[in-house]
């Protein structure tokens, strides 16, 4: 795994052979940046990884010009993994790395975000609750976006804050 453009380009993620952990592949990475280029302006946006595994999109973010990441996971090796590749780039400073359950943190976190990733489990249940505390309880700015990445078999047109949503096989991925 690596970063696709930007100051860091072609540096490496750290990871680990966990099993636990379904990192973002580079093909769907790409596409979604290629998205979000034409939508964002990453100059110093704040940007939250929810579930965020070895961390792919909020680095590749931080590359493009992000100004700071939040990190949030409670898998031990993604933590790990977490640290190290922000020790490496050496942006410890712009980085937060966050030990909680999504939504035990979207219960007490504040704050408004440019951009936000939400990679959970496929056999997560409870999408909407994840949408309305990210969107309607005010931690996506109001120009930011969310990014749900989730089984094709999910479909979120009906939810008021939906805009569109991209297939990859059988990963989709919906823009709030």
């Amino acid at each position: 795994m690596q970063i696709l453009a930007g100051i860091y380009k072609g540096r490496k993620i750290r990871s680990s052979s966990s099993q636990a952990i379904r990192p973002c592949s580079s093909r769907v990475k790409k596409s979604l940046f290629d998205i979000l280029e034409g939508r964002i302006d990453f100059d110093g946006v704040a940007v939250l990884d929810l579930f965020a595994g070895f961390g792919s999109l909020g680095f590749e973010a931080l590359s493009r010009g992000a100004g700071s990441v939040c990190f949030i996971d409670q898998h031990v090796d993604a933590l790990k993994a977490l640290k190290a590749t922000s020790l490496q780039l050496g942006v410890q400073d712009r980085v937060k790395i966050v030990n909680s359950d999504v939504s035990a943190f979207l219960g007490r976190a504040t704050g408004a975000f440019g951009l936000v990733f939400c990679d959970p489990p496929y056999s997560w249940q409870d999408y909407d609750m994840l949408i309305e505390k990210i969107v309607g309880g005010g931690l996506l700015a109001e120009d930011g976006f969310l990014l749900i990445e989730h089984s094709t078999h999910i479909d979120f047109k009906h939810s008021p804050y939906y805009s569109f949503q991209r297939d990859y096989g059988m990963t989709r991925v919906t823009f709030f």
